[in-house]
């Protein structure tokens, strides 16, 4: 490693938080997506606290590398890949009844074709769209890695930070990491635990505290005391969380209230407001215009720079091949760039198996898919299969130049295309299915590739990374749907006024229905307000492309502020207070904070994440809080 240990993570950190405000924003709701860097430390932390409590037993131990540090991690990060990216609070969860319900029985082009959740049709799905994705790109790994040098920042930083720990100084870093994590990992548990005392009834306990009183309460403007949002925003930047903030403000303390004014006049009064055609209709289609407007920016400007660079890069090998020979080029590079070369190429996985491979996959994809939704057409998953390599190429080839995975935007044309090739009939469940298979595909192959590129730094096997991919892609296509529905069953997932929002869910199924039905689906002049959005989303990119120096670094993530038009502003203020701790240890302890807060924003995470288990358990077998702790005005 360097000179300087601090000023290492200090770069990791960076590295980090730049991936976290570049990626998607779309989870379900209750959850956070962690980036691979914080698995590898979970990785570290929870077998280096085991081998210590060996040690002290007396056992003899083999020492812990980087290559199985490497290997935990690249199987962690396969595992929760299926869950986070399977669709189970956005396009699978819009197929049951309740969303159908919520998007309004009445809406044109809601057809009442619903799918409530399973664990087995669930698992197959799963099954048979996320393996494809493995095989895709796996002849081309030497063209990305060792020829294009492709960086992908956040497969470097986790190999850095994995390097860095299996070194002298980072074993003692280790530790104090370990001591951290622990001690926040116990606290956010037993604060957890201590909270689901006073949680007896619909809108009780802490997660309901009107921090700023009962009106700013009424309009989701309160601090819920969540120690998952509080750590993902000690994660996220601060210009992601105060863009989630701006968007709370805007949305919920400014224009729903003056729509809500005009209830009589754009939208009747006897409509609820969680009808479509009311107040929840504005909600979700703004939303889903700044999301469209922030994706399909990026899309286009992934497409346009990834092909570029490609014709820039065959111009310098083509002009490097006239005056240089491979063998002077190789004697040319530094002797560790050699040793890797040599490491990641000395285990050649056949093209021919990886051909055959995809292709036994997409058969068995294709017979599957329309035997659980026969409203997909079998040739559909055929075309997608078609194009899916040179997607997963586009995207891979941008997430190596930019860190930005753009899978979900993949999915949303794809959700567009097939939504209008369905028609009345079928295309909602057309749509939001075609929406997963190519998110699936193309999200798996730039994942893989950022796991061979974390590989090719840590001397690791890419066998070992394949086969490692492999099992940790079954272990989530097993465990995801039975977390999923174990959750599914204790909790009330998708009540607009409950804990388990799933907003995605409504989202992604008024895309499908805008796929069928075009701008007929939108309420009176909204579709005013989606182009005023959706222009706004664009312009915001480019002022952070063409002055980032300047102006384009106050510019806020119109894809983060999307999230709370839907969800509320509670949330954005429990990110935001994990920023003003972020800001707050920086002052105090400037030398160990980048060394010390990612350890304790993945225990506040994972300790509040665990208590989800057993009060689930206590949701299933109906034993409830005892104590209902509400607010109410002073008569």
């Amino acid at each position: 490693m360097g000179s300087s240990n601090h000023e290492e993570l200090e770069e990791i950190q960076n590295c980090a938080n730049e991936d976290i405000e570049k990626a998607e924003l779309e989870q379900p709701e209750g959850q956070s997506s962690m980036p691979s860097w914080t698995t590898a430390l979970l990785g570290f932390v929870l077998v280096r606290t085991w081998t210590m409590l060996l040690e002290k037993a007396n056992i003899v131990t083999t020492p812990f590398t980087r290559q199985e540090n490497t290997i935990i991690q690249t199987c962690a990060v396969a595992c929760y890949s299926s869950s986070f990216g399977g669709g189970f609070g956005s396009h699978l969860l819009g197929l049951n009844r309740k969303t159908y319900e919520q998007v309004g029985v009445d809406t044109p082009g809601n057809t009442p074709i619903t799918k409530e959740p399973g664990i087995g049709w669930m698992t197959a799905f799963l099954f048979s769209t996320y393996f494809v994705g493995l095989a895709i790109l796996v002849p081309l790994r030497k063209l990305m890695i060792v020829d294009y040098k492709l960086t992908y920042p956040t497969g470097t930083a986790t190999a850095v930070l994995i390097n860095g720990f299996h070194t002298p100084k980072g074993d003692e870093m280790a530790k104090k990491q370990v001591h951290g994590f622990m001690k926040f990992f116990s606290f956010s548990f037993l604060w957890s635990f201590f909270q689901w005392f006073f949680a007896g009834g619909e809108q009780c306990g802490f997660i309901q505290f009107p921090t700023f009183g009962l009106k700013a309460w009424k309009n989701s403007f309160y601090f819920d005391f969540s120690m998952t949002y509080v750590g993902a925003g000690m994660i996220c930047s601060h210009l992601v969380n105060l863009s989630l903030l701006l968007g709370a403000v805007l949305s919920w303390g400014i224009m729903w209230p003056l729509i809500r004014g005009l209830k009589g006049q754009w939208f009747p009064e006897s409509l609820p407001e969680s009808s479509m055609k009311s107040l929840n209709g504005y909600r979700v289609f703004i939303s889903i215009a700044l999301i469209l407007g922030d994706g399909l920016y990026n899309f286009a400007k992934i497409l346009l720079f990834s092909a570029t660079n490609i014709h820039a890069c065959m111009e310098r090998r083509n002009k490097r091949s006239l005056s240089i020979s491979d063998n002077k080029r190789q004697r040319q590079q530094a002797p560790d760039d050699v040793t890797r070369n040599e490491v990641f190429l000395s285990e050649r996985i056949p093209i021919w198996l990886a051909l055959s491979g995809y292709i036994l996959l997409s058969v068995i994809s294709i017979t599957a898919i329309p035997f659980i939704f026969p409203e997909v057409k079998w040739y559909y998953v055929v075309v997608a299969y078609l194009l899916a390599p040179t997607l997963s190429f586009c995207n891979a080839y941008g997430a190596g130049l930019t860190d930005m995975n753009m899978a979900y935007n993949y999915g949303k044309v794809a959700l567009f295309v097939l939504a209008a090739l369905g028609g009345k009939s079928h295309g909602v469940v057309a749509g939001l299915v075609g929406c997963g298979v190519i998110k699936s595909l193309v999200s798996t192959s730039s994942d893989l590739m950022q796991d061979f590129k974390t590989g090719h730094l840590t001397f690791t096997s890419p066998r070992s990374m394949l086969l490692t991919q492999a099992i940790g892609t079954a272990i989530g296509c097993l465990v995801a749907p039975l977390t999923f529905f174990l959750f599914y069953k204790a909790f009330d997932v998708g009540n607009p006024d409950g804990e388990y929002k799933a907003p995605y869910a409504i989202i992604y199924r008024n895309m499908a229905i805008l796929g069928v039905e075009g701008f007929s689906a939108l309420p009176h002049y909204c579709l005013h307000l989606c182009c005023g959005f959706f222009a706004f989303s664009v312009a915001a990119n480019l002022v952070r492309d063409f002055n980032p120096k300047n102006i384009g670094r106050w510019v806020p993530f119109p894809m983060a502020m999307a999230v709370p038009f839907v969800v509320g502003g509670y949330f954005a203020i429990d990110m935001c207070v994990g920023s003003l701790i972020v800001y707050a240890y920086h002052t105090l302890k400037s030398k160990e904070a980048s060394l010390m807060l990612p350890a304790i924003a993945s225990g506040l995470i994972c300790g509040d994440g665990l208590w989800i288990l057993p009060s689930s358990i206590l949701a299933l077998f109906k034993v409830r809080a005892p104590i209902c702790m509400r607010f109410l005005p002073v008569d």
